[in-house]
C-alpha cells in the first residue's frame, strides 16, 4: 500500500514542489493539501494520513501548535508528523520534537532526503536534517559537573532512576550512536553486530524509555547525560 502523505503550507509554490517529489514515488501518494493550520488539522483529523508534513509558519494556527494536537503527548492515537521549514530555529526543532514530530527537514534539503524522511516516518522512525541533529540535542545535556573526575557509569546516575528496566551496556552503546544521529546501518557497522541485531536492541531500548521513536530516545539520552560532548 502506497504512504498517504498530507501535506500544509501558505505557500503554493512549495506544496507544489513537494507534491511532485512525493506523488514521483512509486510508494507514496499525496491525499490532501492544506494553505493553513486550520485546514491541515481538520484534514488530517478526518482523513487520518500516513504522513503529515507540515510547515511552522502557517495562518490560523501554527505548525508547532498542528503537531501538538496530533502527535502530542496526550494524544491516545497519534498521528506521524514532519515538519519542513526554511527556519532551522533550535527553539522551533526543540519545541516541534516535543510536539511529537517525528521528523525535522529543512525545505532547501535534497528531494531524495524529504522521501527518505517521510518513509521513516510511516514507519515510525525518524530523520533529522544531518546539519542540525548533534547541534540540538547537545543542547539538552547537562551542564558539567564541577569534578573532573570520571563520571559515574549511567547505570548508577539519574538516568536509570526514571527506567523500570535498567539499560544493559550494550543498549546504552547503541543509545549514544543514536544520539549522534548515527543510522541502523551505522550504528551495526560500529559496533559490529548486525542490522536486526541492532533493531532488537532499539525495540528493547524503547520498551524501557517508553520512547515512541529514536528522537525520544535521543533527546532522553542528551538530558539524562548519558551522551555528552565529550563522548
Amino acid at each position: 500500500m502506497k504512504i498517504r502523505v498530507l501535506i500544509a503550507d501558505d505557500q503554493d509554490m512549495i506544496r507544489s514542489a513537494f507534491r511532485m517529489i512525493l506523488s514521483a514515488q512509486p510508494d507514496m501518494n499525496v491525499i490532501a493539501e492544506a494553505a493553513n493550520g486550520t485546514d491541515a488539522l481538520e484534514a488530517a483529523r478526518r482523513l487520518r494520513p500516513d504522513v503529515c508534513l507540515l510547515d511552522i509558519r502557517m495562518p490560523g494556527i501554527d505548525g508547532l501548535a498542528v503537531t501538538r494536537l496530533l502527535a502530542g503527548p496526550d494524544v491516545p492515537d497519534p498521528l506521524h508528523v514532519l515538519i519542513a521549514t526554511t527556519f532551522d530555529l533550535d527553539t522551533y526543532v526543540y519545541q516541534a520534537l516535543r510536539n511529537g514530530a517525528c521528523g525535522f527537514l529543512l525545505k532547501d534539503g535534497a528531494p531524495a532526503l524529504l522521501a527518505e524522511a517521510v518513509r521513516a516516518a510511516a514507519a515510525g522512525n525518524s530523520l533529522i536534517s544531518p546539519s542540525i541533529t548533534v547541534r540540538l540535542l547537545q543542547h539538552m545535556a547537562p551542564p558539567p559537573q564541577a569534578d573532573s573526575g570520571s563520571r559515574p557509569a549511567p547505570s548508577t546516575t539519574r538516568a536509570s532512576g526514571r527506567l523500570a528496566e535498567p539499560l544493559t551496556q550494550r543498549e546504552l552503546d547503541v543509545v549514544r550512536l543514536v544520539a549522534r544521529g548515527r543510522t541502523n546501518e551505522e550504528v551495526a557497522a560500529e559496533l559490529y553486530v548486525t542490522h536486526s541485531t541492532v533493531k532488537t536492541h532499539l525495540g528493547n531500548i524503547q520498551r524501557k524509555l517508553a520512547a515512541r521513536n529514536r528522537v525520544e530516545i535521543a533527546a532522553w539520552a542528551w538530558e539524562a547525560g548519558v551522551c555528552t560532548g565529550r563522548d
